[in-house]
């Protein structure tokens, strides 16, 4: 049942635009490789560790291809092909490579398809590995009695990763239902995966691959005490996307937020590398099962939350358009939004709830992830704590799915324990106590809601139509979104995106792509089925 009577003309009108938009991204994205996600191919066919200066592995093998101007062919190509020339096996090849006893340089290429039939083998057994790990999933889910949404979503952010499973486990038995474990700051512009446990991060921990284990070990934990599954959280951007995606989709994360424009805006990561990267991080996440959180949230922490709101619905499309090109499906396309209107405004709940439910009736079957009012948060804390129920409330009447909480000490300092305890009651009070009031209300027809609601839509089409009339790119060095100018070629990363040869072989697009394609893929389960 639509809420709001919004003009579902201008819903096609954008989605066309939108694929338009994508269309003109997509040959940059089939070109192009890049060293991260040469290192993410990697990753996954086994090759991990450090050597002895604790350089990655990946890292470097894929430098050695670099260097010696062999990447355009895949990592993949070379390593089958070093394997055949020293009659080796996988494991034994990539020590060889990783000290130097070999050189990609002098490695014999062979023929394509001998190469495929070297290499075939492991990329469908991790390929296996990461099926049984969705399987998995979705064996927990369905053994327990799960919660409804909106899902409670609470961060955790010592830089121990120690300290941060105290923390996790203590909010998932207060009620949270995600723990997000937020990364040590400046991480997404690594061009390297950190290895190991750490307990040293800044204003948050570093995204590891035995980080990631740890972390869902102890919330498998902490789910079979509560008897309800908790979702685990991490961050699949910047520099090393694609990487990141195959070590949660391995450790059996269950949600990564991974934005197509987040990087280029907020990090000044360089466009052609986040597009490139994005679709093959998206590749791994569609085919675990993972479902990804979008960055619009962000556009309002630099551009006024009333006058900008279309771009965040332009945005949500965008990255709806680009998230489907990599096979995501529906429920597992978190786009983002916030509650941060301006909280002196006269009838401000209003517009945030249209906001809300108009997202809501555009994408009726994706797992919209709602962000607490941040950017006019001050030291009241009082006012703060009011402020966050009443972004609950608006959760839970327009049927969000995945509310990350707010903190009445954000902007104060980083949170208590019994900061975030508050934090939890105040939600589920909310959730329970309104826990119906969505089916028992309607809203006035050319009421202020309603036109409002399509006043957003209006602006936001007409923005995507002119974004594809002139491409995305052009639109991101002009600043129509998050009012942030970035030049194509300026910006992190452009060095490491290499144009594929004729051979370039991947075995992990063809892998994924025929199961994502197929009806027998399983969906993404959530316990109750959301409802638009």
């Amino acid at each position: 049942m639509m809420r709001l009577d919004i003009d579902m003309t201008l819903v096609d009108r954008a989605r066309c635009a939108a694929k338009r938009i994508a269309d003109g991204i997509q040959p940059i994205i089939d070109a192009y490789t890049t060293t991260s996600i040469e290192r993410c191919v990697l990753r996954l066919l086994g090759v991990n560790g450090v050597d002895e200066n604790d350089v990655p592995l990946p890292n470097i093998i894929v430098d050695q291809a670099l260097a010696a101007g062999l990447l355009e062919d895949g990592i993949a190509y070379w390593l089958g092909s070093a394997m055949l020339h020293e009659g080796v096996s996988l494991p034994e090849i990539t020590a060889k490579l990783s000290s130097e006893k070999v050189s990609l340089d002098e490695v014999h290429p062979f023929d394509h398809e001998t190469v495929r039939r070297a290499i075939w083998h492991e990329a469908t057994r991790v390929c296996s590995y990461i099926k049984g790990r969705r399987l998995e999933r979705e064996r927990l889910i369905t053994g327990v009695n799960s919660s409804v949404p909106p899902y409670l979503y609470v961060i955790v952010a010592t830089g121990n990763i120690y300290e941060d499973v105290i923390q996790a486990k203590a909010a998932a038995k207060c009620g949270a239902d995600i723990i997000a474990v937020i990364r040590s700051t400046g991480q997404s512009l690594l061009d390297y995966v950190p290895y190991g446990p750490t307990t040293e991060g800044f204003g948050g921990t570093y995204a590891t691959q035995a980080n990631f284990r740890i972390m869902r070990e102890a919330l498998d934990e902490v789910s079979r005490e509560c008897g309800r599954y908790i979702r685990l959280v991490n961050y699949c951007s910047g520099l090393c996307m694609p990487e990141i995606a195959a070590m949660g989709a391995l450790e059996r994360l269950d949600m990564m937020l991974n934005d197509a424009m987040y990087g280029i805006l907020f990090r000044n990561i360089n466009m052609q590398r986040t597009f490139i990267d994005q679709h093959f991080s998206r590749m791994i996440n569609a085919y675990a099962g993972v479902v990804i959180n979008t960055g619009e949230d962000n556009y309002l922490t630099t551009a006024d939350a009333y006058e900008e709101a279309h771009t965040v619905l332009a945005s949500q499309v965008i990255n709806e358009a680009l998230a489907q090109r990599s096979g995501l499906r529906a429920e597992q396309i978190g786009l983002g939004h916030a509650y941060e209107m301006n909280p002196h405004m006269q009838d401000g709940f209003l517009y945030e709830l249209a906001q809300a439910e108009m997202a809501r009736t555009i994408f009726p079957e994706a797992p919209l992830k709602y962000m607490p009012p941040t950017k006019h948060m001050t030291g009241n804390i009082f006012k703060g704590h009011l402020m966050d129920a009443m972004f609950n409330l608006a959760g839970v009447i327009s049927g969000q799915t995945i509310q990350l909480l707010g903190i009445l000490t954000e902007h104060v300092h980083t949170p208590h324990l019994q900061d975030r305890y508050l934090a939890i009651e105040n939600a589920k009070y909310i959730m329970n106590n309104a826990r119906h009031l969505r089916e028992e209300i309607t809203y006035r027809k050319g009421g202020i809601m309603e036109k409002r609601a399509n006043e957003v839509l209006a602006k936001a089409t007409s923005m995507l139509e002119q974004v594809a009339e002139i491409s995305l790119m052009s639109a991101i060095e002009e600043g129509m979104f998050a009012s942030v100018k970035r030049e194509r070629t300026g910006g992190r990363g452009l060095d490491g995106v290499i144009r594929k040869s004729e051979r370039y072989y991947n075995p992990f697009p063809e892998i994924f792509m025929k199961e994502l394609t197929s009806s027998d893929f399983q969906p993404v389960l959530w316990g109750d089925e959301v409802k638009g």
